[in-house]
């Protein structure tokens, strides 16, 4: 593997690992910091500035950048299913902090997530070798 190759796996692993995190930990935070219930439009609005549901909204704001990034060099059908370990994240830090109940299906569709992970993560480099260019109908008229 040569070094500009090391360097793109690296990265696109170090950026994974901020789509994932700021995924599992922006919506624990959301669903930590919500009241059971929730009236009319001005309670979303006020809720907002409770601060773990702040807390959350900022990193899932982070999610959305890491994530716009991460697309911008690598495979969607890489990035998409690597970062899809989040969900077994949540899952988990679910079932640990917040003490929610997980059917043994819920487990099979974990453990069914967790290997399809393996399998994507263990195959050709992540990156696109060459991006066809879409004509934008600005561009068509030049």
């Amino acid at each position: 593997m040569n070094t500009e190759s090391s360097r793109l796996r690296w990265k696109t692993w170090s950026c994974a690992a901020v789509v994932i995190f700021s995924n599992v930990f922006g919506n624990f935070l959301l669903k930590s910091g919500m009241p059971a219930q929730l009236n009319g439009v001005l309670d979303y609005i006020t809720v907002l500035f409770r601060p773990m549901v702040t807390l959350g909204v900022l990193l899932l704001i982070l999610w959305l950048a890491s994530r716009m990034a991460l697309l911008s060099w690598a495979d969607l059908s890489y990035v998409v299913p690597v970062t899809s370990i989040g969900y077994v994240l949540v899952a988990l830090a679910g079932r640990v902090f917040l003490h929610e109940q997980i059917t043994v299906r819920r487990w099979a569709g974990i453990t069914l997530i967790m290997a399809g992970v393996a399998l994507v993560s263990g195959g050709t480099p992540p990156q696109t070798t060459a991006r066809p260019r879409l004509k934008t109908a600005v561009g068509a008229h030049r």
